[in-house]
């Protein structure tokens, strides 16, 4: 009889964009898709677990942000080179960091989600220095942190239309930018602040009127949100002309537009209307692609960290997990 555990696998829909698996770390759409592979003796996953590295992880603690010297420990194990800024180098930098420090602590089960989330705010922190916490909160419980937007239940599947711009961003730059700019305006930035926040209130309280299968009614209100929240943004440093010319070419098709994640370029979020498995329009694409940019349908909408058997997976994601 075999005593060695099995392959575990964490499938979590967020914006990381990784896949890591065997000894390699790719960009993959926007899921990402983590064989741990405990069984291979190669993976580097396996290596990092049986390395002397991990009797050294006693002091990491999830409330502290990674210490210098632990990241160029990993950095060394790695391979990584210590002035490397590349998205696939840090997103393996921060898997191994939280992989490490949560495998020695405590292991992994389905009711520690707070400490799954804690973990994943330090995963931030090693890419993005000083990070919101959005994208962590919003991979562990499918909605964004805080009591103040805490939805009480999924939020209803939309349809969007997701634009990467291709224009690259730091978002440790892009958040430095507007911590000055709140210290030099803050009777200005603040109340700005203040109505970004009754935007998500205002957008929270349709999204729980919403049916699971919402009809065109709803979509105003969200539409006009789409915009404020664009404007709101670009007071705050983070738009990007790419940004604005994006939301004009689709606002000449009728659809609604604003950035998502740090600005300053990467991607925008496009909302569209129920009605139809058809992509918006051949003309919204064609536009879109003429500006250079790439883009893909897709839904949001999750529940945020699940547990799957193999079984449970679909047969693209196992072929991705090399599972198949």
């Amino acid at each position: 009889m075999n005593s060695e555990p099995a392959p575990r696998s964490l499938v979590v829909s967020a914006p990381g964009k990784v896949i890591l698996h065997g000894e390699h770390a790719v960009v993959h759409g926007d899921v990402v898709l983590v064989n741990t592979a405990f069984k291979s003796k190669n993976s580097l996953v396996a290596k990092c677990l049986n390395s002397a590295l991990l009797a050294s992880v006693a002091d990491f603690d999830e409330s502290k942000s990674p210490s210098a010297e632990q990241l160029d420990a990993l950095r060394e194990f790695a391979g990584i080179a210590a002035e490397s800024s590349a998205p696939d180098s840090l997103a393996t930098l921060a898997f191994l960091y939280m992989c490490l420090a949560i495998s020695a602590k405590y292991g992994w089960t389905e009711e520690e989600l707070s400490l799954i989330n804690s973990w994943a705010f330090q995963g931030e922190r090693v890419i993005h220095g000083n990070p919101s916490g959005v994208d962590n909160a919003v991979g562990t419980w499918g909605r964004g942190p805080g009591d103040d937007v805490s939805l009480a239940r999924r939020v209803p599947t939309l349809r969007i239309l997701l634009t990467n711009t291709k224009v690259p961003r730091s978002t440790k730059v892009l958040v430095a930018g507007v911590k000055d700019k709140i210290l030099k305006f803050p009777a200005i930035m603040n109340p700005v602040l203040d109505s970004i926040n009754a935007i998500s209130q205002e957008c929270q309280s349709v999204l729980e009127a919403m049916p699971g299968n919402p009809s065109p009614e709803y979509y105003p209100v969200l539409e006009e949100l789409f915009d404020i929240n664009q404007h709101h943004l670009n007071v705050l440093g983070v738009g990007h002309p790419c940004l604005d010319r994006l939301c004009r070419v689709t606002a000449s098709h009728g659809l609604h537009s604003k950035l998502t994640g740090a600005g300053g370029g990467g991607c925008g979020v496009t909302l569209l209307r129920p009605g139809g498995a058809e992509p918006p329009s051949a003309a919204t694409y064609r536009d879109l692609c003429a500006c250079g940019f790439e883009c893909w349908e897709t839904n949001i909408g999750a529940p945020g960290v699940s547990l799957h058997c193999p079984s449970a997976l679909k047969a693209e994601v196992l072929r991705a997990l090399g599972m198949s």
